[in-house]
Order: structure tokens, then sequence, then C-alpha cells
């Protein structure tokens, strides 16, 4: 038999399963991965019996339950002012990794480029080689984790088929303003270019902030 050869050769033990690991044997806080250390609320697993003992755990449509693609039109509208179509801009996923594979995986093709801005989320770049494209990286101010945009500019070519932004910020916490979301739709207009925003810590904002998602610029959600 052959040997198996990996799609994904660059990919090795993640840091995360590595601190994990460390802090389990340790017995220390791990601060290093978004799991929660407290129970699951009481309310939350009752529902789930419930329906569990309605019947409702067979194979849902595969964009989603509408009630529930409903729901979260419902809840984006009511958040950011802007209440998308549930049938036509609403998918239901397992997890926003897989939102975002999903996503490099039906736009991007084999020889574009993905624009990633460093530190990022260390899903990122196995998407976009399993596409067989290339992510080209940039990175952000080390001290503040702002994005230079000017460098994001210089870094678009005619390749270049995605600009990735994520906020609030994986791992730094940063956000995303007002003016950096200006700021990226006057990088993208008049191209061709598709915007994946990660916002999976959009509630998780402190001291007053707002979140900026592209929901709430017109010429964004338009990518």
């Amino acid at each position: 038999m052959s040997k198996v050869v990996t799609k994904l050769p660059k990919v090795g033990t993640t840091i995360f399963t590595v601190m994990s690991q460390l802090a389990a044997e340790q017995g220390a806080v791990n601060l290093g991965q978004g799991f929660p250390d407290f129970a699951v609320p009481a309310r939350l697993v009752e529902e789930l019996d419930k329906a569990m003992r309605a019947g409702h755990n067979q194979y849902a449509m595969m964009t989603g339950i509408p009630a529930l693609r409903q729901a979260i039109a419902a809840k984006t509208e009511r958040v950011y002012g802007h209440r998308p179509d549930a049938d036509r801009e609403i998918t239901v996923t397992s997890g926003a990794t897989e939102a975002i594979f999903n996503a490099i995986q039906a736009v991007v093709r084999p020889g574009e480029e993905v624009i990633v801005l460093d530190p990022c989320y260390d899903c990122y770049e196995p998407a976009i080689d399993l596409a067989g494209a290339r992510a080209v990286h940039v990175p952000l101010d080390p001290h503040s984790f702002a994005p230079d945009w000017q460098r994001v500019r210089d870094a678009i070519t005619p390749r270049t088929r995605m600009l990735m932004i994520n906020s609030p910020h994986n791992p730094s916490g940063a956000m995303l303003s007002a003016a950096d979301m200006r700021a990226v739709a006057e990088l993208l207009r008049d191209t061709d270019i598709v915007l994946l925003s990660d916002e999976v810590y959009e509630h998780i904002v402190f001291d007053g902030a707002r979140h900026e998602s592209v929901l709430r610029y017109p010429e964004l959600r338009e990518r």
C-alpha cells in the first residue's frame, strides 16, 4: 500500500492542543482557548431534552431549520438594523469554523489569493490551502494590533479573491473601528474582491465599545 500523503503538510499539532495539554498536566488555568469552565445552563439542557423527546432529532435542511433562520434574521435586524433574507442569505452551520471553511471553498479557486491579517485564527490558512489558493499574510501592528490599510492595499494583486477580517480579533481582542470599516469599503470599491468577516466574538465587547459589523455598512454587506 502506498504511503498516505497529507494535503496539509504545513499543519502540525496546533499551539492550542499543546497548551491545553500542558495546562491539564500542571493544573493551570487555561486562558488560551475559548471553552467555558462552567456548566451548561439548566434551561438549555431541559429544552434540548424536550426537543429530543418530541422527535426533533432528524436531518435538518441543508441551510438550517427555517424557524431558526427566521430567528437569526430577526436577531440580526434587532442588533444591526438590517434584516437578511432568511431563505437566501442565512445558512446554519456546526460552528463558525465550518462556516469559514465553507465560505472559502465556495468562492475561492485554485491559484487565487486570500489576504489574511496576522496573527489570525489557525484554521484560516488550511482552508485556503485546501481550496488550492495562497494565503497572503499582512501583519497587524505589534503593539495595537491595528491594521495598516495601506499595507493591505499593497498586497492586492490581480489574483486577490478574498480579504478576511476578524473583529473582535482572535487572539488579541482588538476591535475594528468605524474608520476601519470605511477604509475597507474604500479599499474594495471597484474590485471583485469578496470580504469574509469573522465576527464570532461579536457580543464579547467591553468598556462601552460598539462592535462594527459589516452588516452596518451597505457597501460591505454586498460583498
